[in-house]
């Protein structure tokens, strides 16, 4: 995968923003606007994810200044964790992010999970799919990094990169398996802590047990340490085979699938039928899910 170098244009952010809100909103047009996408170019979806606080931002913030400098135009989509209370967003990412915002060759939108269990929802492939069929060079998803979160990145991103910290040292035997087999990189960030080097040459020798070796970087993303080395990765990596791109295919077709199908049902309804009706003593869940499909299949 080579740096895009091209005649640099002026991008419609606000049109862009207007599609991205009638895609996310499910607005009328958003189905032909989607349908009408053309892809002229073959723009890479990079996945940032990992768990709270391994400082993926600031990792992104590094990155999209890499990018810049090349003369590349980068499209930024913050995944938000979503309250499972009050159903809002975050977006905090649009706070850390903040420096690039008046950038004219960076974009920057945030969005909720809406209760996806993984963090990633259908939203996420429609809004991205927008991004790459509006010009953009490269575009970077971030996700919470929590649940299945990692796992479904892959579904979506062309290289999947996950930022741990050393004070996961304890817990890197638990990693998880699937994680291990999307990773196309690891990166160990804050890697001035104690620790870090242990935490990464253990994470090395368990990635070598893999047919194909996943790289393992150290950084200083505060300090825009071992940023190079991680651009060289992105810049330099190979386009998806057709086995792991029709694997991403099928992923985002589920997921899509399953959104039309999820159709009519309404989290917060739910939340006010689940409080009527569990007033009455004889409240059963299974029965409450069965009387719901019903209501939605009339």
């Amino acid at each position: 995968m080579t740096a895009p170098r091209h005649n640099l244009h002026d991008i419609d952010f606000r049109a862009i923003a207007r599609k991205l809100t009638l895609v996310e909103n499910d607005l009328k047009g958003s189905e032909e606007m989607l349908r009408s996408l053309q892809f002229p170019k073959n723009v890479p979806v990079i996945g940032i994810t990992g768990p709270p606080g391994a400082g993926k931002s600031t990792l992104v913030n590094d990155i999209i200044s890499a990018f810049t400098g090349k003369g590349s135009k980068v499209a930024v989509l913050a995944i938000d964790p979503t309250s499972p209370f009050n159903f809002g967003s975050l977006l905090g990412d649009r706070i850390r992010m903040a420096g690039h915002f008046n950038h004219p060759d960076v974009f920057i939108r945030s969005l909720a999970t809406r209760g996806s269990l993984g963090g990633l929802s259908a939203k996420t492939i429609e809004m991205t799919d927008v991004l790459r069929a509006s010009g953009f060079d490269y575009v970077l998803v971030e996700t919470v990094g929590v649940g299945q979160s990692e796992i479904e990145i892959a579904g979506l991103a062309d290289i999947t990169m996950v930022v741990l910290v050393p004070e996961g040292g304890d817990e890197i035997q638990h990693i998880k398996s699937g994680l291990m087999e999307i990773a196309d990189a690891f990166i160990v960030n804050k890697a001035d802590r104690e620790g870090a080097d242990l935490f990464a040459n253990n994470l090395k020798k368990m990635v070598q047990q893999k047919e194909v070796e996943i790289p393992v970087f150290k950084t200083i993303a505060s300090q825009g340490n071992g940023i190079t080395e991680v651009m060289d990765f992105i810049i330099s990596h190979p386009e998806q085979k057709n086995d792991r791109r029709s694997m991403l295919l099928a992923e985002k077709a589920y997921k899509l699938i399953q959104q039309k199908r999820m159709i009519g049902v309404d989290k917060v309804a739910l939340l006010v039928s689940i409080k009527s009706a569990i007033a009455d003593d004889s409240f059963n869940l299974y029965g409450f899910v069965d009387q719901t499909l019903d209501k939605l299949s009339q």
